[in-house]
């Protein structure tokens, strides 16, 4: 039974940081291991910011690990695609695949042989064993304890096989995985979230697997091998590995070895309550990234979500950037309950962070060439027409940023007047007179909707012309289209430089 205590006097979070490791290490060394069995969610995605903060806050280095010894659920490109969704994300690992490093390698189906190396010596120290069992055995075991309304659990039967029987089973090739004796006194740790953690791990679980019949390493020892060789001196993962810290931390004793710190971090749940599921798409990195969602708006996000951050008594909402994140990163500060996403503050993180791209020159230029390709690649028959200059889109940006939540917004709706120069065309009504006369005026009006409103019906009815005429001749002049916005507010948001220019076009016809 896992006991959970939340002793806020002592424990861990009153322990310095820096752990000596095999009594010499002692830069904070953290990593994210993922298994490339799907794509980077929210939930991974917290982890590794988290992960990432911590180290930078200590000076330490962030190391990403693929886990893939489960070769059965791989996923095409899924490492390639997390590493390009970490560096989206900002999160820069210091070593691990395509970045070097002196612990490497950092994907586990390329240390195979040293698991193999590792395990013997907990054969020859009596903390393993190999274990014979049937498929057909275990599952016996596992219909047996469910009628009993038992919880399943391997008998540890092969643990008494005297070493004649093991050695006639070995030279008869019989199939064998490898097992690790789990000890029947309760094992405690201080997690660096919850406080005092005991579990009870031999009354609910059989010996644990650690090296599979098809040679391969379980997660369990993979994961404490690799932790003890890359040194890690911190383990920062989601809270569901809890249950099975104190089966690590015996692992590590077999071993003789130093164990690293551990903290567990909260679920992230959906908004009505429920688990966060890799087969949902709106958690996924990419849909983020399609949707138009800033990478640092997208951080913000998650970090709403659980606490970990020093905040100023009656600060509103802001888009920090990474630095700040960094330092005011607290991992005593993470709440030990699960939280619940908040989908409307994702629109206003996104839009604060457009504010601050937009006041910072060279960010600024950035998001022009962004707007250029989703506007080029949004309108492909008429490239030839598009309004792509570097005032107008920003000036369109700085007229949309308390507007728009994303960038993709600007090219949905009836907005295509804003990028489409409209094709030249005789016009009847606006002649080089009337032309030059709306000219005059517009360039000696205030620009608001309300005040252009008022000049255009000023304006048809001095020149006695009929207003309607006059709307819909002005209406395909600026923008081509027949129906959108009304010319005034199409006119406010062209603004005065866009809408003259737009009408002195018609001078070519």
């Amino acid at each position: 039974m896992l006991q959970l205590t939340r002793n806020l006097c002592a424990l861990s979070l009153q322990q310095p940081i820096f752990t000596v490791i095999r009594g010499c290490h002692t830069q904070v060394r953290v990593r994210f291991a993922p298994s490339p069995t799907g794509y980077l969610h929210l939930g991974g995605l917290r982890t590794a910011l988290y992960n990432y903060l911590f180290a930078k806050k200590h000076g330490g280095k962030f190391i990403l690990r693929i886990e893939d010894t489960d070769q059965t659920r791989l996923v095409d490109d899924a490492t390639e695609q997390l590493c390009k969704d970490l560096e989206w994300a900002g999160i820069k690992p210091d070593e691990g695949p395509n970045y070097g490093g002196l612990f490497g390698p950092y994907i586990q189906s390329q240390r195979i042989d040293l698991y193999h190396e590792e395990v013997k010596k907990l054969l020859s120290n009596g903390s393993a064993y190999y274990c014979f069992c049937s498929e057909r055995r275990l599952d016996l075991l596992r219909k047996e304890a469910l009628k009993q309304r038992q919880v399943p659990k391997y008998d540890n039967r092969c643990r008494h096989l005297t070493p004649v029987q093991i050695a006639e089973k070995l030279a008869n090739k019989d199939p064998f995985c490898i097992r690790f004796k789990l000890e029947s006194q309760g094992e405690s740790f201080n997690d660096m979230v919850y406080g005092k953690i005991v579990y009870f791990i031999a009354q609910n679980e059989g010996d644990p697997i650690i090296i599979k019949s098809d040679g391969y390493p379980t997660y369990h020892f993979a994961n404490v091998v690799d932790d003890h060789y890359m040194r890690i001196t911190h383990v920062l993962r989601g809270v569901e590995w809890q249950i099975s810290t104190p089966k690590h931390l015996l692992m590590y004793q077999a071993f003789g070895w130093k164990a690293p710190r551990y903290g567990h971090l909260p679920l992230i749940m959906n908004t009505d309550g429920s688990k966060l599921s890799k087969r949902q798409n709106d958690i996924r990195i990419q849909h983020y990234q399609e949707k138009g969602i800033f990478p640092q708006a997208l951080l913000n996000y998650i970090t709403q979500s659980g606490g970990g951050f020093e905040k100023e008594v009656g600060e509103h909402l802001k888009c920090l950037q990474m630095p700040e994140l960094v330092s005011r990163f607290d991992i005593s500060k993470v709440n030990a309950n699960s939280s619940r996403l908040n989908p409307e503050l994702l629109g206003d993180l996104n839009r604060l962070e457009l504010q601050e791209q937009l006041r910072d020159p060279v960010k600024c230029d950035i998001l022009i060439e962004k707007v250029r390709e989703l506007v080029t690649k949004a309108y492909p028959k008429n490239v030839e027409n598009l309004d792509l200059g570097k005032e107008h889109v920003k000036f369109v940006l700085e007229w949309a940023v308390n507007r728009i939540t994303s960038l993709n917004e600007l090219v949905e709706g009836k907005l295509s007047f804003l990028w489409i120069l409209p094709k030249l065309q005789k016009d009847n009504v606006i002649g080089s007179d009337i032309l030059e006369s709306l000219i005059k005026s517009l360039n000696e009006q205030n620009f608001s909707k309300t005040d252009l409103n008022s000049l255009l019906k000023e304006f048809s009815a001095k020149n006695d012309l009929s207003f309607a005429n006059f709307m819909k001749s002005l209406r395909g002049v600026l923008s081509g289209l027949k129906e959108g916005p009304s010319v005034a507010e199409m006119m406010e948001i062209l603004g005065k430089e866009g809408t003259v220019e737009r009408l002195l076009r018609t001078k070519k016809k």
